[in-house]
């Protein structure tokens, strides 16, 4: 271990899932030193060889590991070899990665004697931390049992991987709208107004509201102005006056917005000039019906999309589907319930509701596909609906809005309240990357739908339980 280092330069250890959460995670640590355990080194083996969809960020992994280690000698990797001139910016690292052989560690050098490999790498820490005092050894790991049993076992420092977190907590996660107090016009002073066909634009000092990006909504409490930014420049913001009635009144696949967020959400997923939508919120809110009436509407009546492609993760996070019989959109039927249950709503005063049912998933080309699929493909002039996305990584929503092609919208909907994933939390949520990332961007809105409208039942539970 590297002793020639300033005291205030750190050491971190790794564990196995954050190179799973984040393949290129040992290139985040700047002037510090990294150690990778072999234990990891066997874990990520392991994984790569599985059928699992995280597999593929193993392999990843090793081979970034093993294109900085190639050359280094037994010795050298012990030591450490340098990671300078491998990053770009101010987060490019300086420091050093090395290996540490935790496999052939003595007993008595062990506070943990069972085999099992959180373990093993705890001890890899500890002995560390005993022999590079006085530097600062800190184990890096998303298990939070993981991090409890090293701080028992005596390890001073234990984190959990935040190079990724853009917002420490989420209540500090745009909403995508911003609710004035009071009537909007008693903060304006000056304004410019131009009529634009049927539009109206207002030009506003940016003082107004400094905070401002583009595509965000702007409302007030009087009920009096609804509007959405248009552009923003160093010193004004034009919003397009969207009227508040109006908005309401905005409908989609006979579907009627219950509240103002609803209505903003309809606004901007029935908007062409917007690619990707993003509707956080509560079970209930209406999110997924949303994004299938606005689908539907664009797709059969107004005739903009050729097709509308349904996908999701599987519960066991993009697991193999292989197992369920049928076709894959027979496999997904499961997984993508939700889907049909809004279709069934839409259609519920028909005749024949099973009849409309099936007639509109061939009218409109519904097409069911898995996460698993989606890799390799280019989807032109398509509505991607991606439900449940607070269950995807950062790099698996990568993933699919890169399969976007020319002409397709993307709708990702999720509950940052029901996250099934072991290693994600509502910080590490790939839909609050996305959130935080595409913020100022003007393809993109985002949206809280803070009401249940489901039913009273829902909506005290989500309150209550």
């Amino acid at each position: 271990m590297v002793r020639t280092k300033p005291a205030n330069s750190k050491i971190y250890v790794l564990d196995t899932n954050i190179l799973l959460h984040e393949p290129f995670a040992f290139l985040s640590f700047k002037e510090h030193d990294v150690v990778v355990p072999m234990t990891v080194l066997e874990e990520l083996d392991y994984i790569k060889d599985s059928k699992k969809d995280v597999s593929r960020d193993a392999r990843i992994s090793i081979r970034a590991m093993e294109d900085v280690l190639h050359e280094a000698t037994p010795d050298q990797l012990t030591a450490g070899v340098s990671l300078k001139g491998l990053g770009s910016g101010e987060a490019a690292p300086s420091g050093r990665l090395s290996i540490f052989a935790d496999v052939g560690m003595p007993k008595s050098q062990q506070v943990f004697t069972s085999n099992e490999n959180d373990n093993r790498i705890i001890n890899a820490a500890l002995h560390i931390q005993q022999r590079a005092t006085p530097r600062q050894v800190v184990l890096v790991t998303k298990d939070i049992n993981m991090r409890l049993k090293a701080k028992g076992a005596g390890l001073a420092h234990v984190e959990d991987y935040r190079t990724d977190q853009l917002v420490s907590d989420i209540k500090y996660l745009s909403k995508g709208y911003h609710k004035f107090t009071g009537n909007f016009w008693d903060k304006v002073k000056t304004v410019e107004s131009r009529t634009e066909g049927r539009e109206t634009v207002h030009v506003l000092d940016r003082k107004v509201f400094p905070e401002a990006y583009i595509n965000e909504f702007l409302i007030d409490d009087s009920k009096a102005f609804a509007g959405i930014v248009e552009s923003v420049s160093d010193s004004t913001l034009e919003i397009l006056d969207l009227g508040y009635e109006r908005l309401m009144s905005r409908k989609a696949w006979g579907i009627h917005p219950k509240n103002i967020g609803q209505a903003m959400a309809l606004h901007a997923l029935l908007d062409p000039h917007i690619d990707l939508i993003i509707m956080t919120g509560p079970a209930g809110c209406g999110k997924t019906l949303l994004a299938l009436a606005a689908a539907l509407e664009m797709v059969v009546e107004r005739k903009m999309y050729d097709k509308i492609i349904v996908t999701r993760n599987t519960p066991e996070i993009a697991e193999s589907i292989g197992f369920l019989p049928g076709t894959e959109e027979e496999k997904m039927a499961p997984w993508l319930a939700a889907i049909t249950d809004s279709l069934e709503v839409l259609h519920k005063n028909d005749e024949n509701v099973k009849g409309s049912m099936s007639y509109i998933m061939e009218k409109a080309n519904i097409q069911f596909k898995s996460v698993n699929f989606m890799r390799g493909r280019s989807i032109q002039n398509s509505i991607v609906i991606l439900d449940e996305s607070q269950n995807l990584t950062a790099s698996q929503l990568k993933t699919i809005i890169t399969r976007c092609g020319e002409g397709t919208k993307l709708i990702c909907s999720g509950n940052l309240a029901q996250i099934d994933s072991n290693y994600l939390s509502p910080v590490t949520s790939g839909l609050t990357y996305l959130v935080e990332k595409f913020k100022n961007f003007a393809g993109s809105a985002t949206i809280n739908l803070d009401g249940v409208v489901r039913s009273r039942l829902a909506e005290f539970a989500e309150e209550h339980l």
